[in-house]
């Protein structure tokens, strides 16, 4: 039903515009009766879809992805999906209105998004007032540091991020690759990488020290646009500070082999959606059989269908996240990825 009414009529609007609509509308609808409905139509509830990563036990392996609920504001209902995690933000210390509309565009004929967004958020406070009520699902805090913000002293503002959130998420996600921040991706460099992700490695084992809870898993996530040298970088740095793995990958900015309009696939931005599936993947085998899957992956890129994240899954990912296979494909396509794995576990 989904993308033979829904979508048509959804993809008439301002795909920003239309993000906000639909928040609305699931809102709404959640408030009014319909989330036991979202639930039953698309949850999958099996003990087999289960997964142990990083220390915390995922009801299944599927998650929502970061930007698509960038100020928790709608993560239980989300859930209703069945997604099995849901990762919020980027978040920054400050709250930003992120680049100039508009900026947000739709390659229908790749089935990719563009977005420079630009880390656009109501600033990491507000997020944790969105936080305090209770979760049916594991969340995860993906953290960034404001564009006013020198990368000199970026650490300060994943700091600042990191504390504020330490209470109310599940998992921790370091983004360093978006391409919508200037000079963002200049911290997945070696060095200021290294003492980036130590000083969130130190700032975790305080609070262990103090005996109230353990540390937090952190995850990095990267630019599929690495080099193999730079991914062995990569590989020996979460070695080196002992971080529990990766999100690959975040969106792309080559603009290979594509279908779209001149005018759309000229946008500044980084592309999501079919076009980065490939790469993502070979960027997963990569970190999976170079590392010997010393640590967790995270699986993320172009999966617009059951077999995009079974191919993820056999490349080495643990789990695997959604973002704009959810915006082409519908809430069903969850439930298609899990019921998919469940077949394939079952032979």
């Amino acid at each position: 039903m989904y993308k033979i009414l829904i979508r048509p009529l959804l993809f008439l609007l301002d795909p920003e515009k239309v993000h906000h609509l639909s928040f609305f509308l699931i809102k709404c609808l959640s408030k009014v009766g319909f989330a036991p409905i979202f639930r039953s139509m698309y949850q999958l509830n099996d003990p087999r879809l289960q997964r142990e990563v990083v220390g915390l036990k995922f009801a299944n392996p599927v998650g929502l992805a970061a930007g698509f609920d960038k100020d928790a504001k709608l993560y239980n209902e989300l859930s209703n999906f069945g997604f099995g995690f849901v990762e919020i933000g980027t978040l920054t210390p400050k709250p930003q209105e992120g680049n100039p509309k508009k900026r947000l565009f739709r390659l229908k004929a790749d089935e990719g998004i563009i977005n420079r967004m630009g880390f656009n958020n109501k600033g990491v406070f507000d997020a944790v007032e969105q936080l305090k009520k209770k979760h049916r699902v594991l969340i995860g805090g993906n953290i960034g540091k404001n564009k006013s913000t020198p990368n000199d002293q970026a650490i300060k503002d994943y700091l600042i991020c990191f504390d504020a959130l330490f209470d109310h998420v599940d998992y921790f996600v370091v983004n360093v690759s978006s391409p919508n921040t200037p000079g963002l991706r200049e911290l997945q460099d070696k060095e200021p990488l290294t003492a980036l992700l130590n000083a969130l490695k130190r700032e975790n084992s305080k609070y262990a020290e103090k005996g109230k809870v353990k540390e937090k898993p952190i995850l990095l996530k990267i630019a599929p646009d690495l080099e193999n040298v730079q991914l062995l970088d990569i590989i020996k740095i979460i070695e080196r500070t002992k971080i529990d793995g990766v999100i690959a990958t975040n969106t792309t900015i080559t603009r290979k082999e594509l279908k779209s309009d001149c005018t759309l696939v000229e946008e500044k931005g980084g592309l999501s959606g079919r076009p980065l599936s490939q790469r993502s993947t070979e960027v997963i085998r990569f970190l999976a059989e170079r590392s010997n899957k010393a640590f967790a992956i995270i699986g993320v890129g172009g999966i617009h269908s059951a077999d995009d994240a079974l191919e993820k899954l056999e490349a080495g990912a643990d789990l695997v996240q959604l973002w704009t296979g959810f915006v082409y494909e519908g809430p069903a396509l969850v439930k298609k990825i899990n019921k998919a794995i469940l077949q394939k576990t079952a032979v």
